[in-house]
């Protein structure tokens, strides 16, 4: 590209609250101290390559809107899709970026040229990276926008499309790996069914728990020091998917034996396509042990679709956030921005809006989030709640050895009569607010 795809935009700076600079950090300042860690170290922020450098503004009714400086299918238009996009990182301040295989290459006439196509990058990448000391987040194959996975990819009937998919999974954790990714993300987009007239779902389960087995087994074979990540997502494009939100991803898991293996890339809109708030799936991984990363973004709650708008309300996010510096952070996860931008906001410009009016809604969700925790109010509260399971007798009703008959027998000899105590929900909602 012969000049700045941002023009004189940037370097985008912390200004404070009382700034008017659009293109200024109000909230998110990277270096602020927070419970012991930066901002910059808690969310670990990181740009998506496929919505900002690979969506060109298209919807299911209507054309392309964006006009960018290079195609998606040639390896010039590639390698000035990562000028734009580093241009990016360093514009917005982020400390890293993800991406999809098909997202920084076209794919070529095979899977062999598909690979180079991969490694060429690999190494832009890499000098890119040393450059300007952006990071990788975590990296991934597309398994679902080629006609040839409209079955899926690891559940595929088809045998020879698992074995590419394979192959095409491999090449992009050798990528990885060769950037030294923090993560590696499965995201299955079709591994589901659209209806179960057509469908083995024994086989087709089994088929998706060795695929991870085989994606475990070649991390530790090729000494990639990375968490393996699996995203979970209840629908769309599929009418049911078997990743559908971390409750059922987790059993899946332990079914095939990889709950200590993998951990969960948890997304806003796919919470929300669940039909579960982004603050529960964080709160239930967190408690199995499964929290890995985070997709940031939310949806449009009229439209009852992945709409994967930047998250822009801070109050929404408070409670998730409470729950990731409860459990001890995130990384080596972080906060993806997969999110883009309205399909009518066609400047360049709006890119880094997006991400500024993002981050900065993180950043005071974190603030309120860690003064929640240090306040201590919540925790007593609930402490109390509970404070009655701290008594000998009632401890001793979940150990093993104590029997039904013997617990029944405790409440006849005491006479045990229990009162409904109040959950005080509006008490806990007020509180909260009192730190927005």
């Amino acid at each position: 590209m012969s000049k700045r795809f941002f023009g004189d935009i940037g370097p985008v700076r912390f200004e404070g609250g009382k700034s008017d600079n659009p293109y200024a950090y109000r909230h998110y300042d990277p270096s602020r101290a927070v419970m012991g860690k930066t901002m910059a170290e808690h969310l670990r922020p990181a740009v998506c390559y496929w919505h900002n450098f690979a969506w060109m503004g298209t919807d299911m009714f209507g054309a392309p809107t964006f006009e960018r400086p290079w195609d998606g299918e040639t390896m010039k238009g590639a390698r000035a899709k990562a000028d734009a996009a580093f241009e990016m990182f360093t514009t917005l301040g982020f400390p890293f970026f993800t991406f999809h295989d098909r997202d920084v290459v076209p794919e070529g006439a095979s899977l062999k040229e598909f690979g180079r196509n991969i490694a060429e990058m690999s190494d832009l990448f890499a000098k890119k990276m040393q450059k300007t000391g952006t990071k990788l987040l975590w990296g991934t194959a597309n398994l679902f926008s080629h006609p040839r996975y409209l079955a899926g990819a690891a559940t595929n009937p088809d045998p020879d499309v698992f074995a590419f998919a394979a192959a095409q999974v491999k090449n992009a954790i050798d990528a990885t790996h060769k950037l030294d990714g923090a993560n590696y993300v499965l995201w299955g987009g079709r591994e589901g069914y659209e209806t179960l007239l057509n469908t083995d779902l024994k086989r087709e389960q089994e088929q998706l728990g060795r695929f991870l087995s085989l994606v475990v087994e070649y991390k530790h074979k090729i000494g990639y020091k990375g968490v393996i990540l699996v995203e979970p997502k209840p629908q769309e494009p599929t009418k049911h998917q078997y990743d559908f939100d971390v409750a059922t991803v987790f059993g899946f898991l332990q079914r095939f034996g990889l709950e200590r293996e993998v951990k969960l890339n948890i997304e806003v809109g796919h919470a929300v396509l669940a039909h579960h708030s982004f603050e529960h799936e964080i709160a239930l991984a967190a408690s199995l042990e499964m929290l890995g990363s985070i997709d940031a973004n939310r949806n449009d709650y009229q439209s009852g679709w992945d709409t994967d708008q930047f998250p822009n309300n801070a109050a929404e996010l408070v409670p998730a956030l409470y729950f990731i510096l409860k459990s001890g952070g995130l990384a080596p996860g972080g906060f993806n921005f997969d999110a883009k931008v309205r399909r009518q906001s066609i400047d360049p410009a709006d890119l880094l809006l997006g991400h500024i009016g993002g981050i900065d809604a993180c950043a005071e969700a974190l603030v309120a989030a860690a003064n929640m925790i240090e306040d201590g109010k919540f925790d007593a509260a609930r402490t109390e709640r509970y404070a009655a399971w701290e008594k000998p007798e009632a401890k001793a009703m979940l150990v093993k050895g104590a029997t039904l008959e013997s617990i029944a027998a405790r409440v006849t000899k005491k006479k045990i009569e229990p009162k409904p105590r109040s959950g005080r929900q509006e008490f806990y909602e007020n509180l909260l607010n009192r730190y927005l």
